[in-house]
C-alpha cells in the first residue's frame, strides 16, 4: 500500500484539496475538493517525485520529474483532471 508523502500533502494544501489513500487498488491517492472526490491519481507500480527523491537523491528525482513533465505535456495542464492533479501533487 502506498504511503502519502509529506511533499504530496504540502502540494495538496497549496491547491486547496485533500488527499487520502486511494480506494482504487490500482491507484495511490484519491483527491477531494470540498468533501467530494475529484480524481484517483498515481498508478501503483510507478514511482513519483518524492519516492525517487527519498530512494535515489534529488538530482536523479529532478531528472525523472523533467522527463515525466515532457511525457505528460498533453494532459497535465487541464485544471481539475487526473493528469493535472498527478502533475501538481506527485511531481
Amino acid at each position: 500500500m502506498y504511503s502519502i508523502k509529506q511533499y504530496t500533502r504540502e502540494q495538496a494544501k497549496k491547491l486547496g484539496v485533500e488527499v487520502k489513500p486511494s480506494t482504487n487498488p490500482k491507484k495511490k491517492v484519491d483527491v477531494f475538493k470540498n468533501g467530494s472526490k475529484v480524481a484517483s491519481i498515481g498508478a501503483i507500480g510507478y514511482n513519483d517525485y518524492p519516492t525517487f527523491k527519498n530512494r535515489c537523491g534529488k538530482e536523479y528525482a529532478d531528472e525523472r520529474k523533467r522527463l515525466y513533465k515532457l511525457r505528460h505535456e498533453q494532459d497535465r495542464h487541464k485544471t481539475g483532471t487526473p493528469g493535472y492533479f498527478a502533475d501538481k501533487l506527485l511531481w
